[in-house]
C-alpha cells in the first residue's frame, strides 16, 4: 500500500448518515429516493439512508433495461426490499424507445447509453416529485473527477453522500457495513451498453486510478505520482487531463455577470 492510496476516514460512516439525516429530517424533503443498480455504490447509498432516515422514509427504484439479467433484477429487489420501505421497478426500454424514435441521429453506444442515463434521472425525479423526496446520488470521488458520469443523468442528483469517497473507500466502508459479497465483489459498470465496465474503459484498476487521484488531490506533479503509484506516467498525465477535460460536468452552467448579484458567481444561498 503506498502512501497515495486512500484510506477511509474512520468517521466516514457516522459522518455521511448525519449529513443524510440533516437534509432529508423535515419538509419539504421527507424520503430519500435512490437508484439501485446490483451495483456496491448505490448498495452503500441505499444502506446509508436506510440507518440515516429509517426504511420506511426509504424508496428504492430499480430502472432495468432488457439487458438486465432477470436473476440479478431478482437480487437487486431482495436487497432493496430489506433496506427501502418502498421498492419500485420503472422499466426504461418504453422511454429510450420513444427517444431514439424521435432521434434516429443518436445510434451509436456513448450516445444511446447516454439516452439510458437521462431516461433513469427522469423516472428518479418523477418518482422524487410524487413522494416528497429527494434524489440521493450515487456517485463517487473518482467518477466525478473523472467525469465518469452522464451530465444531467446519473451525475443529476439532489445529494451525491459518497461524492468525497474514492472507489477504493467506498469498497472499503461496503465492508464495514457489511454489504453481500456478491455486490462488493461485482465488476463496476454503468450498464450503459452490452459488457461495458468501468475499468475496461478507463484502462486502469480502481486500485491504480484512486492513486492518481489522491495525487492530484495533494498537488503532486505526474512524475512523482508515477514514480510512487507505479502507474506509466503516460497513463498518470491521461487521467489528468480526463479530470481538466471533464470540470464542466462538476460545474453549474456558466452565467454572464451583468447584475450586482449573479446566480454561480457572487450570490450565495
Amino acid at each position: 500500500m503506498s502512501v497515495l492510496t486512500p484510506r477511509l476516514p474512520s468517521y466516514a460512516h457516522e459522518s455521511i448518515v448525519r449529513f443524510l439525516r440533516s437534509h432529508l429530517d423535515g419538509p419539504p424533503a421527507r424520503r430519500a429516493v435512490v437508484g439501485v443498480s446490483g451495483g456496491i455504490d448505490s448498495a452503500v447509498v441505499l444502506r446509508l439512508a436506510s440507518e440515516a432516515v429509517g426504511p420506511d422514509r426509504v424508496v428504492a427504484v430499480l430502472l432495468p433495461d432488457s439487458r438486465f439479467p432477470a436473476p440479478l433484477r431478482e437480487e437487486t429487489a431482495a436487497f432493496a426490499g430489506s433496506l427501502a420501505g418502498t421498492v419500485r421497478v420503472v422499466p426504461i426500454d418504453p422511454i429510450v424507445a420513444s427517444l431514439r424514435g424521435a432521434l434516429p441521429e443518436v445510434w451509436e453506444p456513448t450516445g444511446l447509453g447516454n439516452l439510458a442515463a437521462r431516461a433513469r434521472m427522469t423516472a428518479l425525479y418523477a418518482v422524487a416529485g410524487t413522494t416528497g423526496g429527494l434524489v440521493v446520488g450515487t456517485g463517487n470521488k473518482s467518477e466525478l473527477l473523472l467525469g465518469y458520469f452522464t451530465k444531467h443523468g446519473d451525475g443529476g442528483a439532489d445529494l451525491l453522500p459518497i461524492g468525497d469517497l474514492y472507489k477504493t473507500e467506498v469498497r472499503a466502508l461496503a465492508a464495514d457495513l457489511g454489504i453481500p459479497e456478491a455486490i462488493r465483489l461485482r465488476a463496476p459498470t454503468a450498464g450503459l451498453w452490452e459488457g461495458q465496465t468501468d475499468e475496461g474503459e478507463l484502462g486502469l484498476p480502481y486500485e491504480a486510478i484512486d492513486q492518481v487521484l489522491r495525487g492530484l488531490e495533494e498537488l503532486r506533479e505526474p512524475s512523482e505520482i508515477a514514480a510512487i503509484s507505479g502507474v506509466e506516467e503516460a497513463a498518470v498525465k491521461g487521467l489528468l487531463e480526463r479530470v481538466r477535460r471533464n470540470r464542466h460536468k462538476r460545474r453549474s452552467a456558466p452565467v454572464p455577470k451583468l447584475g450586482l448579484r449573479t446566480v454561480g458567481l457572487d450570490w450565495r444561498d
